[in-house]
């Protein structure tokens, strides 16, 4: 059984199969990430996958990129360790959630930003909130909403701002009271107002107040904890010139020809998660209109493999020769679609070679026995991840 990979493997260009290598070739305990990863985005990857790639094949100064990148993973990770950034994802959700962990004001001037704003005490929303906070909780919520509504559409947002409004959509709701709402779903996915009540019947509960600023302050300092001096330069380097655009990843104008030595990245997955559904309250604090983020989601292979195709022509353009391509593929539906088979062909044709194909094994950790993940077999929690390389330029 192989643990590593080299350096700068050889590109396969045949139609052989790649190597399979299986191992633990990371930890995936969150303990050991930095603190600033500590936002909650369905289906996204722990911050040690993009670091094992990005050390191994990028240097400081390279450009990373990420096609769908979700809450930022590979974006945050990329530029805490000195390299230069760019992400996209079709959900405008995505750059609310990475910009702010770039731009990184200091605790301080989040404070002092919070104290100056006005919560009207009977301000209500449009929609019934009700079943998920408490009267006073929902009111600083649509004061916090207009406020930033305000400052953004008159174009005053900043960077102090964008943390604030980072953090209070990462808070809205949550099951511990460090979030705004009653206990509810985890984070990462809002359960729709008549599952939520039928929640609060069966666990005999009413909202509660909520200090939405003081949740605010305690999850920014939680999340700045661990931040090292370097990577604080690290990030103050790479947010000036970070490209984050919100598109359809077949598509990318804003990154130039041959510009990335490295994309690491997680697609959708066919059916298996509802973006628009566990997002929709995110959205409302937002105002993005949730029925036009256009996400990739089919029930067909076939179609699935249509779009991905695209997107690998569009990788192949942007990536530099020699530059590679590390492609999470999962494991759908309990392991009987193998998506590495419908994925290596759609690399090959768009140009790239086949290196190998990455099994990372790792025993179940606390959290995931407590959800139960179902992808997972005797004990082990599996990522299953194709890494591509992009040949050099022939040269006369």
């Amino acid at each position: 059984m192989n643990s590593s990979i080299p350096h700068s493997p050889i590109a396969i260009r045949s139609t052989s199969s790649p190597p399979i290598l299986e191992g633990e070739f990371w930890t995936s305990k969150q303990r050991q990430a930095s603190s600033l990863h500590e936002v909650s985005y369905r289906a996204c990857f722990k911050p040690q996958l993009p670091r094992y790639f990005i050390e191994r094949y990028s240097s400081p100064g390279d450009l990373v990129y990420d096609p769908f990148m979700g809450r930022g993973t590979t974006v945050i990770e990329a530029a805490l360790l000195g390299r230069r950034v760019a992400g996209n994802d079709a959900n405008p959700l995505a750059t609310i959630f990475t910009l702010p962990r770039l731009e990184l004001p200091e605790p301080s001037e989040v404070e002092e930003r919070l104290g100056t704003i006005a919560f009207g005490l009977k301000r209500r929303a449009e929609i019934d909130l009700s079943m998920f906070y408490h009267e006073k909780t929902e009111a600083e919520i649509v004061s916090l909403k207009d406020y930033l509504s305000g400052r953004r559409n008159g174009g005053n947002e900043d960077a102090v701002d964008r943390w604030i409004r980072m953090v209070a959509t990462n808070r809205l709701t949550g099951h511990s009271p460090g979030f705004f709402s009653v206990y509810t779903l985890p984070p990462n996915q809002a359960t729709l107002p008549q599952y939520q009540e039928k929640i609060n019947r069966l666990r005999g509960q009413k909202p509660e107040y909520r200090d939405t600023k003081k949740i605010i302050l305690r999850k920014t300092k939680t999340l700045f904890k661990k931040l090292s001096d370097v990577e604080r330069r690290n990030l103050r380097f790479a947010a000036p010139g970070a490209r984050l655009l919100v598109r359809d990843a077949r598509s990318t104008p804003g990154i130039e020809d041959r510009s990335v030595r490295l994309s690491v990245t997680s697609p959708p997955f066919l059916d298996v998660v509802h973006y628009a559904q566990d997002n929709w309250l995110r959205c409302w604090f937002n105002e993005i209109d949730s029925s036009r983020v256009e996400m990739t989601m089919t029930h067909s292979l076939d179609e699935w493999s249509a779009v991905m195709a695209e997107v690998f022509a569009e990788l192949f353009r942007i990536t530099a020769d020699g530059g590679f391509v590390a492609f999470e593929v999962g494991e759908v539906r309990k392991g009987s679609i193998r998506l590495e088979e419908a994925v290596i062909p759609l690399g090959r044709s768009a140009g790239f070679g086949c290196n190998a194909v990455l099994i990372n094994l790792q025993s179940f950790t606390k959290t995931a026995n407590i959800w139960g993940i179902g992808n997972n077999r005797a004990g082990t929690n599996t990522n299953r991840i194709v890494l591509f390389q992009k040949p050099n330029a022939t040269r006369e």
